[in-house]
């Protein structure tokens, strides 16, 4: 989660869900909950989420995808308007190279929002969609990231 005031973003909270248990409907539901918990605790004004697209792995494509619809859900449930960003255009508005190594996003996370350390590979990629969303406003708002 970040901050947008005029041009300048502040970091606000980033994170990992962490699921347990072998059924899908109860991982699903861990995600809804936390996020709608989250989104109660800082009021965001707006959700972006990365749109993935089929990877090698047909199995794990269909898990992400049920995972961001839960996402999505927690956002739309607090009528949070949501928007989708291409790994492709997240890069080039981070980094400046839709084609940038997650080294490089992570670099770009730091010295963005003037962190004090190296974000997880997770919370750099969901702090890179919020940055993207951000750059992409007009006015100043506060934004929360799903991924």
């Amino acid at each position: 989660m970040i901050d947008k005031v005029g041009n300048k973003l502040t970091y606000v909270s980033s994170g990992c869900i962490k699921t347990s248990g072998d059924q899908l409907p109860q991982r699903l539901k861990i995600i809804l909950d936390s996020l709608k918990m989250i989104i109660c605790e800082h009021e965001p004004d707006q959700v972006a989420i990365e749109h993935v697209f089929v990877n090698i792995n047909p199995k794990s494509t269909l898990l992400l995808g049920q995972a961001r619809g839960a996402a999505i859900c927690a956002a739309v449930i607090h009528n949070l308007m949501v928007t989708e960003y291409t790994a492709l255009q997240i890069k080039q508005a981070v980094v400046g190279n839709g084609h940038a190594a997650k080294e490089q996003v992570q670099e770009m996370i730091i010295r963005l929002l003037n962190l004090g350390g190296r974000p997880g590979a997770d919370a750099a990629d969901a702090l890179a969609c919020a940055i993207c969303h951000a750059h992409s406003l007009v006015n100043n708002r506060s934004n929360l990231v799903l991924r």
